[in-house]
């Protein structure tokens, strides 16, 4: 198999250059906390709000691997701020130069377009050596493996095709990462083995955007007999819930993140940090559960509540929403807005979760009420009453809040159930049924007095 000399790769190009670079930039850099828990992440959350700049290499601490350097062009690619833009790209072609992808660091040096300086520029040498080194380590590979598939030795050839697809994935190339990671499961002779490839799949499949691979491995992961690791659990739970809401299935997504247990630490952080756990899980249980199930599921879960210590902001506005407390939960919702519209697994949802979120809050709002003074209502909400009333109209006609508006008075009333007429309705479907129960009783009786029976015939 490949030894660790072999898969040593080069150093990154302009090496003198970048490390001036860096020494310029420790002495404007302020400092900073070596702990990587999302506290600071949540004040850079509010620093971009008031158009101050993203702590990206803070942001970026958190990950590693390829999706550290996905979210990196994510952000340089949807922000609106030069400045954090090319921030980002110079992270992200640090990141590169570490590995063998130099389709990536064409990719960013071609964005960066001489912007940050000579050691920035594209360097042709350094990707033909890399691309040669990379060549013969795969016909390497490619050897090893068919000499492993002439003598007939599976764990040789599952260790084969799992050497193939790192380097596969190491080159950027997903596609075949993925072929080659599914073809050791006709080489897989104990769960472990299972186990392993599921969850290799299932991590080339998220970078590829195919969460449809996703949940089938997952499944296939969870269906193995032996009991999973509290890891390895962990790892498929997040997986799930990054496909449901992918999906927009954002209970099921919830679920999925709030049973999620503190094992998974860092050990996950090249798909995803534990801190997106505490954002992700927390924002799609506001937007899906009841009151009861997010008291029960979420502010008494004790595994959840490490994540939310993580990310103060989304833990405050769960016991802000639970309080009623809508201001200030509004209010925590619209700092965190900006920086996960650049989540690169939340940016799609962002809108909709949002959209779930007050309008749960609008309901949750005026149902203990007879009647509501939408002057009162609109200052909770820190909105116009104009506007007030448009949302509570919409809600009305979807039928989601049993109300009529009195737009003179500026009054909300509810329009409570009919209990009479409801007990009389109820007390009729009673004796409905229990007449249909009767004559079937009395047919059934009947046809045994008679001996009208079918029976089976005997072989």
């Amino acid at each position: 198999m490949s030894s660790d000399d072999d898969m040593e790769v080069m150093d990154p190009p302009n090496v003198e250059a970048e490390e001036e670079q860096e020494q310029q930039k420790e002495k404007r850099k302020p400092q900073e906390t070596s702990t990587l828990s999302l506290s600071s992440k949540t004040k850079e959350h509010s620093q971009e709000v008031s158009n101050d700049q993203m702590d990206i290499e803070a942001y970026a601490s958190l990950y590693k691997k390829r999706t550290k350097v996905s979210r990196l062009l994510f952000i340089a690619n949807h922000c609106n701020n030069e400045a954090m833009e090319l921030e980002a790209l110079r992270m992200a072609h640090e990141e590169i130069c570490k590995g063998e992808n130099t389709s990536h660091y064409k990719e960013v040096c071609e964005k960066i377009n001489g912007r940050l300086g000579p050691a920035f520029t594209l360097n042709q040498e350094w990707i033909d050596t890399v691309d040669r080194r990379a060549e013969q380590r795969l016909e390497r590979l490619e050897i090893e493996l068919n000499g492993y598939k002439t003598n007939l030795i599976k764990e040789s050839i599952r260790m084969g095709y799992n050497d193939l697809g790192d380097f596969y994935n190491e080159r950027g190339d997903l596609q075949q990462a993925f072929k080659n990671f599914v073809r050791t499961r006709d080489y897989c002779t104990t769960s472990k083995h299972i186990i392993s490839m599921c969850l290799n799949v299932i991590l080339v499949a998220i970078n590829l955007g195919q969460f449809h691979h996703v949940s089938n491995y997952v499944a296939k992961a969870e269906q193995t007999p032996d009991n999973l690791e509290p890891l390895i659990v962990a790892k498929l739970k997040v997986a799930a819930g990054l496909a449901y809401l992918e999906n927009q299935k954002y209970k099921l997504a919830a679920r999925k993140f709030v049973e999620t247990s503190p094992d998974l630490g860092a050990s996950f952080n090249d798909v995803i940090a534990a801190q997106d756990v505490a954002t992700y899980g927390g924002l799609c249980a506001l937007a899906s559960f009841d009151r009861a199930e997010l008291k029960s599921k979420v502010i008494e879960n004790r595994n959840f509540k490490n994540y939310l210590e993580l990310v103060p902001e989304v833990r405050e506005l769960i016991h802000d929403f639970y309080a009623s407390r809508y201001a200030s939960c509004l209010g925590y919702l619209q700092k965190l807005k900006t920086n996960l519209t650049l989540d690169i697994h939340l940016h799609d949802h962002v809108e909709s979760l949002y959209t779930l979120i007050r309008h749960k809050a609008l309901i949750q709002y005026t149902t203990p009420f007879i009647s509501v003074n939408l002057n009162r209502m609109a200052d909770a909400f820190k909105t116009t009453v104009v506007g007030l009333e448009k949302e509570l109209a919409a809600l009305i006609m979807e039928n989601q809040i049993q109300a009529r508006i009195d737009s003179h008075n500026k009054i909300l009333h509810a329009r409570h159930a009919d209990q009479r007429n409801g007990t009389f309705q109820r007390s009729l479907q009673t004796g409905t049924d229990f007449e249909r129960e009767t004559r079937a009783m009395l047919v059934r009786a009947n046809l045994l007095k008679h001996d009208m029976v079918v029976r089976g015939t005997r072989k």
